[in-house]
């Protein structure tokens, strides 16, 4: 497959567009980089009212979930509570990295003395964000849409001082078109880019993400999955082979990101979870295999890559559990990582999708550390067969001839066919909402 320069740097800024460093589960994170940012439009206000407007899916993915450096507390509340307060906006998903248990002792005074609100906003964007900020005379607030940090409103009492067009399509960003990938091109770049352009990035990728999943081996985090796998593997009750040394190092990242660990993580279509799928078992698998580091970042940088194309079709937030696309992408990754072509490449993809994409998103929280060890789990197994000649055959299930019409029938289950599963899944847990 050719592509000219300029596809290839088109490409390279979706990477870098969408594998960033988060601090915590992305969602909380996002509410308090737009308290932050609402916070810059009255300065020099003392707030008195705080409300967030959120979309369904966010309340999902944050009402569980413990925001970092808070002591562990939850919620929509203290999200925004902390990014007004203490948050640095100009930090992107890192803007509540560096607050300080002194500071939190304010958030606590300023939670109970204050008048906070979350409004469940019905709106057809899964991911929407408005943050109000009142004082006795002024209000500031801030509106994001589809992407976690995308600004498409500010306004300063009655007057709109931003309002900027956004693309209302379900996943895509203001940046650059994601249309132009494809597993194809993926492959073939994956294979011929110049290791100088990608090995920066996908090195900050092993560093952090390794650092994260060595805590959630050592610390005692969520569910503990990851180290109950290592413990059962250590004590003989299951076989100490790569499939669950991969699984365990994968989850162990999860228990460790969304029950409060302050590590940052390298992210991938907004999730650490799916960022931390899409190296992690890869990382191990190198190890285990002793390939050199040119081969891991060539593979990582294929795997991240995939699992943003694969999610593009699925949308950013979604009653389609995210980590299948970065598990699916794992499994053609690790194909590639040794040194099979394109087609068992994208059989393993379809025979990750084809066995796991009945698991749902019920939203954020420790056991999404259970879901990583699954889907990895089904990505060995999948890489296994693709690799022995064996695969999901096209017109079985939703398992198209061809790649690319398979992820699009992937998409139409999960925007078309699980919208029901999702509005079902929020009434659920709006029930079980408790606020702050």
């Amino acid at each position: 497959m050719e592509w000219t320069e300029s596809q290839v740097e088109q490409v390279l800024r979706i990477l870098h567009e969408e594998v960033v460093p988060a601090q915590g589960c992305t969602e909380p994170i996002a509410i308090a980089f737009a308290a932050a940012k609402a916070r810059e439009v009255i300065p020099d206000e003392e707030i008195i009212k705080v409300v967030i407007n959120v979309s369904g899916n966010i309340i999902k993915n944050v009402k569980s979930v413990v925001v970092p450096n808070s002591g562990g507390m939850v919620g929509i509340e203290v999200s925004a509570v902390m990014g007004f307060m203490f948050g640095d906006a100009s930090r992107d998903l890192l803007v509540i990295n560096d607050i300080t248990p002194e500071q939190m002792a304010q958030v606590h005074a300023f939670m109970e003395a204050a008048t906070i609100e979350v409004v469940h906003v019905d709106t057809p964007e899964k991911l929407y964000i408005e943050v109000e900020l009142y004082s006795e005379k002024r209000c500031g607030s801030v509106e994001v849409k589809h992407f976690h940090t995308n600004i498409t409103k500010i306004k300063r009492d009655k007057g709109i001082l931003v309002s900027q067009p956004c693309n209302d399509k379900v996943f895509n960003t203001p940046e650059e078109d994601r249309s132009i990938l494809s597993i194809a091109l993926i492959y073939g770049l994956a294979k011929a880019i110049s290791l100088e352009k990608i090995e920066p990035l996908m090195s900050q990728v092993i560093i952090l993400n390794s650092k994260i999943a060595h805590e959630g081996l050592s610390g005692n985090y969520g569910i503990n999955i990851g180290k109950v796998i290592r413990d059962q593997i250590e004590n003989g009750f299951y076989g100490d082979d790569i499939r669950n040394r991969a699984a365990s190092f994968a989850a162990a990242g999860s228990d460790a990101r969304m029950s409060g660990s302050s590590s940052p993580v390298m992210t991938t279509s907004g999730s650490g979870n799916q960022g931390m799928t899409a190296s992690l078992a890869l990382i191990k698998y190198a190890a285990f295999r002793k390939h050199d580091k040119e081969a891991l970042v060539r593979a990582l940088f294929f795997s991240h890559l995939a699992t943003v194309h694969i999610k593009t079709n699925v949308g950013r937030l979604s009653a389609y559990c995210g980590v299948i696309c970065a598990a699916a992408a794992v499994s053609g990754a690790l194909c590639f990582i040794d040194g099979y072509d394109l087609d068992v490449v994208s059989h393993a993809i379809a025979n990750t999708l084809g066995d796991v994409s009945g698991i749902i998103c019920d939203g954020a929280k420790a056991s999404c550390a259970m879901k990583i060890s699954t889907t990895v789990t089904v990505a060995f197994d999948a890489y296994v067969l693709a690799t022995h000649g064996e695969y999901m055959h096209g017109g079985e299930g939703i398992i198209a001839t061809d790649i690319e019409q398979t992820l699009a029938h992937v998409g139409k289950l999960a925007g078309d066919g699980m919208k029901e599963t999702d509005n079902v899944i929020l009434d659920i847990m709006s029930h079980n909402y408790r606020g702050k």
